[in-house]
């Protein structure tokens, strides 16, 4: 048998030998982890364990409308692509007067 071969198989068995060890010990750990937990009142919070959440965030609210266009009543927040009963006309006078209460 080759150098190389005889080293793949002590690798494989010291993996196996340090998985079995890993496998006796973590029952131990763990057993003094959750003595630990419950001794102090630890939260997952506190140990830093909170969910984090992945994706898409939420959406936002959308935004007040701040023109309106007279004729149709439709409205426009001011960000993005003008509509074109707006496009190419002075916005002042289309933008929508907070009313007095």
């Amino acid at each position: 048998m080759s150098q190389y071969t005889e080293l793949k198989a002590k690798i494989a068995k010291l993996q196996e030998q340090a998985e079995e060890a890993r496998r006796l010990e973590l029952e131990t750990v763990l057993g003094e982890i959750r003595r630990k937990v419950v001794e102090y009142g630890l939260t997952a919070q506190d140990l830093g364990l909170t969910m984090v959440r992945r994706g898409r965030p939420p959406k936002k609210e959308p935004l007040p409308p701040l023109y309106q266009d007279p004729a149709s009543g439709n409205t426009w927040s001011g960000r993005g692509k003008p509509p074109k009963w707006i496009m190419g006309k002075n916005r002042d006078g289309f933008l929508i007067r907070p009313t007095q209460a």
